[in-house]
């Protein structure tokens, strides 16, 4: 057995070493699983799980609603709707000092409402956002910190696509992560205005007021985000209310910003072409990256890795909410590292397993858990605090993704200024988690009155 843990810790080194070369994550899990398997079990056994492992990853119901959530925030990018979100929000709040930052942090969270990614929210709302912020000479430091913080809301507003793969990992409900996410993702907006209104407080010339819209303006501005209020409610409040399971909710969000974007004639075959085909290498990455990391579980299951390490963390004397502190900070660092769901789909198999030991077991009652949750409200609390750090790491020096995607659309602005104009809102972030762990209720009270 220790001879099988030493093997699978040489497979974990060499996988974070594939990584550090720049081996794209999937191919580096595949590789380590594969080797790893074939030398403890031989390759007969390798062989003989690949001949259904593929089958019984991608066949899984849960997982059809990924493209579908993918596709519908393509079609939303290419139709103009954080155009309008961006524009609605400044007709709102622009006028005030600081407000056009903080219209790009709602009109973010709005349009994470309707991609469910990080990267790609960023990346979108720097190319609409951005061009505003510099009309009104924003200072470099909290222009781009502000749109590389605001990109982190696409990963926990409902519908998330990394959410759902936590939620297939755990065994738990879709529709119960979903209803989590909405109210931590709602005090995220709010945070991050409230931190930059504190902002220019403090430097009032790092964020002049906009100009005040006229009424017309400001009554077109809003109309124009009916469609996406309408999405929202229809997908979102579909799959809440018990309507729609996640998949037929996804494929009515589909046709829905197909429609709208046809009425509004901002979008066109060729569009729906283009978004067809991102989806198509979209979701067969994310597939790939899937297919890894259950051949580096099966490797590090064997080894007896994941077993040895939540034994170690239970019997380390360590109070539980410090092994969790603990485990929350290793997220922080790996979210440097690698993107939101490669991470998920790495540490879970680790992670999780140590908070359920820690927690007193699979079948403990709330009463004699040392986090106080049974273990289907721990699934969803870990979760959420889980992609919180998840999300914080994009955001983290030295290597935050995030930051990375709005450098490239301001390269006259210098990393370590984008960095500066991050910090607020990491410490924004750090109070929201802390707040998340000492009352749970924050993450479980919605999912709870669904139920």
């Amino acid at each position: 057995m220790e001879q099988n843990l030493v093997i699978g810790l040489i497979g974990l080194v060499g996988l974070f070493g594939l990584i550090a070369i720049r081996m794209p994550i999937a191919y580096a899990m595949i590789l380590v699983g594969g080797i790893g398997v074939s030398y403890l079990n031989g390759p007969g056994i390798l062989l003989s799980q690949l001949k259904d492992l593929t089958w019984a990853q991608f066949s899984v119901y849960d997982l059809s609603v990924v493209p579908l959530f993918i596709l519908m925030g393509a079609i939303a990018s290419r139709a103009g709707f954080s155009r309008d979100l961006f524009r609605a929000a400044n007709a709102w709040m622009g006028w005030v000092r600081g407000g056009v930052a903080m219209s790009a942090v709602t009109a973010c969270a709005g349009f994470g409402a309707i991609c469910g990614s990080s990267l790609a929210t960023a990346s979108t709302m720097a190319t609409v956002a951005l061009p505003e912020l510099r009309r009104y000479k924003y200072s470099g430091a909290l222009a781009t910190g502000t749109l590389a913080a605001g990109g982190v809301l696409g990963i926990l507003i409902p519908p998330s696509v990394v959410l759902i793969i936590y939620a297939i990992i755990v065994e738990a409900s879709v529709v119960d992560m979903f209803a989590a996410a909405l109210i931590p993702g709602i005090m995220a907006t709010l945070f991050f205005i409230f931190t930059v209104a504190i902002y220019v407080a403090i430097k009032p010339e790092t964020g002049p007021p906009g100009s005040r819209p006229s009424r017309q303006e400001f009554i077109e501005a809003t109309l124009g985000i009916l469609p996406v209020a309408i999405l929202f409610l229809m997908v979102i409040g579909g799959i809440y209310l018990g309507f729609f399971n996640p998949t037929p909710a996804a494929a009515v969000g589909v046709f829905l910003v197909t429609i709208f974007g046809f009425m509004r004639q901002t979008i066109s075959l060729s569009k729906i072409r283009d978004s067809l085909f991102d989806t198509a290498k979209t979701t067969g990455m994310i597939y790939l990256i899937l297919l890894g990391a259950e051949m580096l579980k099966i490797f590090m299951t064997r080894s007896g890795v994941p077993q040895s390490f939540a034994g170690f963390m239970a019997n380390s004397d360590l109070a539980p909410m410090l092994v969790l502190i603990l485990l929350l900070f290793a997220l922080i660092v790996l979210g440097c590292l690698m993107d939101s769901l490669s991470m998920i789909l790495l540490v879970t198999p680790f992670f999780w397993p140590v908070i359920v030991e820690i927690n007193g077991g699979d079948y403990v009652t709330a009463q004699d858990a040392a986090f106080g949750l049974g273990a289907e409200d721990l699934k969803i609390w870990f979760g959420i605090l889980a992609l919180i750090v998840v999300e914080l790491g994009l955001i983290t020096p030295p290597v935050g993704l995030n930051v990375f995607i709005i450098s490239s659309h301001a390269p006259d602005v210098s990393m370590l200024e984008t960095f500066k104009g991050v910090a607020p809102f990491f410490g924004a972030e750090i109070l929201r988690i802390s707040l998340i762990i000492i009352f749970p209720a924050i993450a479980l009270w919605l999912p709870g009155i669904l139920t």
